[in-house]
């Protein structure tokens, strides 16, 4: 039976017990506190729910991951980045950012699963420092992005978006070098797609994503504040 969480008292039942149909479904209820948010990432269950909907707990199976260290990139987009068309900032406009992911449906989805709380606790973890945004800008105009959640050296992908040619991947392609120059093993990004798979992430077992998991989320953090802008010799190599 699907676990029933109480808001008053944080935590969450051993992911095994999470449901094969609908993939990874783990929990509902609880709350979307730091407390718990910190509580459910270092576990590797985040949330997903639409308005309609209580607060929904996953951990699916595969999952879809980046090893930072060992991904490469292809020529055509060393290219686009080399080329100094676009630039890059971390953390420079996180709202902003999050609110484009949530006018963005999920691949195959229509609607959008960024709810109003969802932006509310997420702006509140990037003042407390855990959650972070990496935007793409043309002409002074934010083009392209994502977010995250950071956790010892672990990166928690939430969403993208783009509205300029190359914009979101020429973001995902910064933060995965930075990463990769800070140690991270691995980003995850929950549930694969199309798009994902197209930037060399790949699917592992639930329990080979939680081991690596168990170690990383328990590292010191990434340095912090996060490099305000970021330079094209990232791809000299």
């Amino acid at each position: 039976m699907l676990a029933l969480l109480d808001p008053e008292r944080i935590g969450f039942p051993n992911t095994a017990k999470a449901l094969a149909d609908p993939n990874g479904l783990l929990a509902v209820g609880g709350d979307l506190t730091p407390d718990w948010l910190l509580a459910a990432y270092r576990r590797g269950i985040f949330p997903w729910f639409s308005d309609d909907q209580p607060i929904l707990w996953w951990s699916p199976s595969p999952r879809c991951i980046v090893r930072p260290q060992t991904l490469t990139f292809s020529r055509s987009l060393r290219k686009v980045i080399r080329q100094g068309r676009y630039q890059i900032t971390f953390d420079r406009a996180f709202d902003r950012v999050v609110r484009n992911c949530a006018a963005t449906p999920r691949a195959g989805q229509s609607g959008t699963w960024i709810t109003d709380d969802i932006v509310e606790a997420y702006a509140t973890m990037h003042r407390l420092g855990h959650a972070h945004s990496v935007e793409t800008w043309l002409d002074g105009e934010l083009v392209g992005g994502l977010y995250g959640l950071a956790v010892g050296r672990m990166f928690f992908g939430e969403s993208m978006f783009h509205h300029a040619t190359n914009a979101s991947k020429v973001a995902f392609a910064y933060l995965v070098r930075q990463l990769a120059e800070w140690d991270c093993r691995l980003i995850d990004c929950q549930v694969s797609n199309p798009h994902l798979l197209s930037l060399g992430a790949e699917e592992v077992p639930r329990e080979s994503f939680e081991a690596i998991l168990e170690t990383e989320v328990n590292k010191p953090d990434f340095l912090h504040p996060w490099p305000a802008e970021l330079s094209p010799s990232l791809f000299d190599a």
